[in-house]
């Protein structure tokens, strides 16, 4: 049996202007291509979360040192 030609995609999102979108499904034959599909609808966003809809399986962009930095620093300011 052959694997599908297209597998959907979930994904979790900030976009340029700061709105949090969830649950936009695009199909691709892997993540890199439905990414790609994804930023050619929303140019400069932010991906939050992948969330491959074959396997269930999540992934989590890397977020760069200086915003985990910022963030454990608001989480301490309280």
């Amino acid at each position: 049996m052959q694997p599908p030609l297209l597998v959907k995609y979930g994904f979790r999102i900030r976009t340029r202007a700061g709105l949090i979108v969830d649950n936009l499904k695009i199909a691709g034959r892997d993540a890199a291509e439905a990414e790609r599909k994804l930023r050619q609808i929303y140019r400069d966003c932010e991906i939050l979360e992948r969330v491959c809809m074959q396997t269930g399986s999540r992934q989590v962009p890397y977020t760069g040192h200086e915003k985990v930095a910022t963030l454990f620093a608001a989480g301490t300011a309280k």
